[in-house]
């Protein structure tokens, strides 16, 4: 008989080249789709809930697997984490309804940015947090934040090669925000988070959304003219991307999203 086994997944990503397996370079699907191999005895493949760029960490990356094999679920948790790289944990391993699927099931994800806002970072930091020395005008980013609440085209905000833009079945660049938010760390001044629940995300969505809001809070240029960029659907006009290394994929859900 089949099975069907969920997984929960954290990461430090630093020293993977993203999410998707990839021939020659160490990814996190590989990596895990190697141990499995050897633990079941056949050829499995892991599908993850998304795909994370280079350097991109996670603390609750959901992937399901189908196997034969009969081991337990506390079998597999304990053998995949004494063979994985100490930079991949499985937090949880359990049977899943046969139609589960971790990309199709999702109903959203949760995102978390944080930056250094100081003029010299700690050297223990800098792998996990983004350097912008500044001081952010905190209120300004977050009005400029509400703007995005809802259901918008963030074709600004997109990555090249996220998708197909000259086919027009699907959504396109449509998704919905449910929340957005900019917070100051706890007992830091010169920490801080953007933190962002949606139902999907377009490829570089996030660290684009950064790096356009970042000119907000520095007074470059105002909330409505943030609006403006991403009503204008034009990535051309929006901020740089952020770094890979200070985003974090915190959390994948399976069950409504209340606003």
């Amino acid at each position: 008989m089949t099975r069907n086994i969920r997984l929960l997944i954290a990461y430090d990503g630093t020293h993977f080249s993203g999410w998707q397996r990839q021939k020659n370079v160490p990814t996190v699907q590989g990596a895990i789709e190697n141990c499995l191999a050897v633990i079941t005895r056949e050829h499995v493949h892991l599908q993850g809930a998304g795909r994370t760029d280079a350097g991109v960490h996670a603390l609750g990356m959901t992937a399901n697997f189908r196997t034969t094999a009969r081991i337990p679920c506390p079998g597999l948790l304990k053998g995949l984490n004494s063979m994985l790289d100490p930079a991949i944990r499985i937090l949880a391993a359990e049977e899943a309804e046969e139609d589960f699927h971790s990309r199709r099931s999702a109903t959203g994800k949760t995102y978390r940015y944080t930056i250094f806002t100081g003029r010299i970072q700690s050297p223990l930091e800098r792998l996990y947090t983004a350097h912008f020395p500044m001081h952010p005008n905190a209120e300004a980013i977050r009005l400029a934040l509400h703007h995005i609440v809802g259901s918008h085209d963030f074709s600004s905000f997109e990555g090249s090669g996220s998708r197909d833009v000259t086919r027009t079945i699907g959504r396109g660049g449509v998704r919905t925000i449910y929340r957005a938010e900019f917070l100051a760390g706890t007992g830091r001044a010169d920490i801080w988070f953007f933190r962002f629940t949606g139902d999907g995300f377009l490829r570089h969505m996030v660290r684009n959304l950064v790096g356009s809001l970042l000119p907000v809070g520095q007074g470059k240029i105002t909330p409505d003219a943030f609006a403006a960029l991403l009503g204008s659907q034009d990535r051309r006009l929006a901020g740089p991307t952020a770094p890979a290394h200070g985003l974090v994929l915190e959390q994948v859900f399976y069950e409504p999203i209340a606003s």
